[in-house]
């Protein structure tokens, strides 16, 4: 148990069933991932923003000083775990593309459609022709829907606009969500998600573009902490996405890939020899991949339900990825083309199916690791002292029952930073 006696509560939460604080190492690898720091009729202090109690209740009862207004909240012996962190998002577009998935289902592959002009290019057409604030409120929606799931934080990119005034834009809508709503958005541009149109025969000048004029507008006016690529075959290639990315570092931006997607490209191999936050999907990440991702400090992020979504027979090998060591985190890439989802649960269920993984290894690949996703691994993840009080009350006697009981919402409450946000 950690204490605080020199500060007045203004939340104390009780009679917690299952307490998962996430408390241990930083990030879990291999079995690590099955140490969720579970206890047992749990309680938790916080004060403003931060937690400064956890322990048993009986332990904690009498050992902090509630403020005059303190709330106190009752568990009724259900689960609490950490505020959910996603950490691959694409939650600001125009339109969705329900007519696409229907395309797929007849038998049409994701780049079949992209190469008539679907995909991601049928996004950015949309996206260039919807004004500022309608753009907003869309997103708006998105994030407040993922927040119901119990996610209260999210890497956000742009991506959907390819051209200077449109990727502004995006970075923009994330900075004002950051602003005015309660949950968190770390942004990435997202420039290289795809040739425009308007560059489909002359890539060099689109890349020199984003290397030129985008990257150090992004950093001049502080709209993104990551620069991602979509480092694939037919879109960019491992070469190009060096160009660029090392370009993004030298602005001072973190570096995000995705990587290994549809094809073994060496995108994984990238992202570890330029020291990458996260390379995500790895749907088809090599054996060398592997082992070098086990032995650095890159996140590999998988998205269970873009292969779910896509019809795809194969999904990252998660098992591998775990058993050799390397930080495994998980997300929903929310997006409009290949993952139109904004629930990170029914993502833990898919990894449970399909990627083999325990409930407790999950619940560190959306806690833990995803906040070492998004770099926050000192801030977020974990119910402890010191920590930002985000967390999550569940409508569940045991966290097992999170995977198990698949497509349904069990948020009971949400909390961010100390306050009530979502149920309750």
């Amino acid at each position: 148990m950690a204490s605080n006696q020199n500060r007045k509560i203004t939340l104390l939460i009780n009679d917690i069933g299952q307490l998962v604080t996430m408390q241990g190492p930083v990030p879990r690898r291999g079995p690590e991932m099955s140490e969720i720091g579970l206890i047992e009729n749990g309680a938790i202090a916080i004060s403003g923003e931060e937690i400064i109690a956890v322990g048993k209740a009986d332990e904690l009862a009498g050992k902090v000083d509630p403020a005059e207004n303190c709330v106190v909240i009752s568990a009724g012996g259900k689960v609490v775990t950490p505020g959910l962190i996603d950490p691959h998002t694409h939650p600001v577009f125009a339109r969705t593309r329900e007519k696409e998935f229907e395309m797929r289902l007849a038998g049409k592959s994701y780049m079949e459609i992209a190469r008539a002009g679907g995909g991601i290019r049928s996004s950015v057409r949309h996206l260039r022709d919807t004004d500022e604030k309608e753009l907003y409120e869309r997103s708006k929606k998105t994030i407040r829907t993922m927040m119901s799931y119990g996610v209260t934080s999210i890497e956000a990119k742009s991506g959907y606009g390819l051209s200077l005034e449109a990727e502004l834009k995006s970075l923009r809508v994330i900075k004002k969500l950051n602003d005015q709503e309660p949950m968190d958005l770390f942004a990435t541009f997202l420039g290289a998600h795809e040739f425009p149109d308007e560059y489909r025969d002359k890539p060099e000048e689109y890349i020199e573009l984003i290397i030129n004029e985008m990257i150090p507008a992004v950093a001049k006016q502080n709209l993104a902490e990551f620069c991602d690529i979509f480092c694939e075959d037919e879109v960019f290639t491992v070469e190009q996405s060096r160009r660029i990315l090392s370009a993004a570092k030298q602005a001072g931006l973190k570096i995000k890939i995705h990587a290994d997607e549809i094809k073994s490209t060496g995108g994984a191999e990238l992202a570890v020899e330029l020291k990458a936050v996260s390379a995500d999907h790895l749907v088809k990440i090599s054996s060398t991949g592997i082992e070098m991702m086990a032995k650095s400090n890159t996140v590999a992020v998988l998205l269970p339900g873009t292969s779910f979504a896509l019809g795809l027979d194969q999904s990252a090998p998660a098992r591998e990825l775990i058993s050799k060591g390397a930080v495994v985190a998980l997300s929903t890439d929310c997006n409009p083309g290949s993952s139109m989802t904004e629930s990170l649960p029914m993502i833990i269920s898919l990894a449970a199916i399909n990627l083999k993984m325990t409930a407790a290894e999950s619940l560190s690949a959306v806690t833990v690791n995803a906040a070492c996703a998004v770099d926050r691994g000192d801030r977020l993840g974990r119910i402890e002292r010191g920590m930002k009080a985000d967390m999550v009350i569940w409508d569940m006697d045991d966290y097992r029952e999170l995977p198990y009981h698949y497509g349904v919402n069990l948020v009971e409450t949400v909390i961010k930073n100390g306050k009530v946000v979502s149920g309750g």
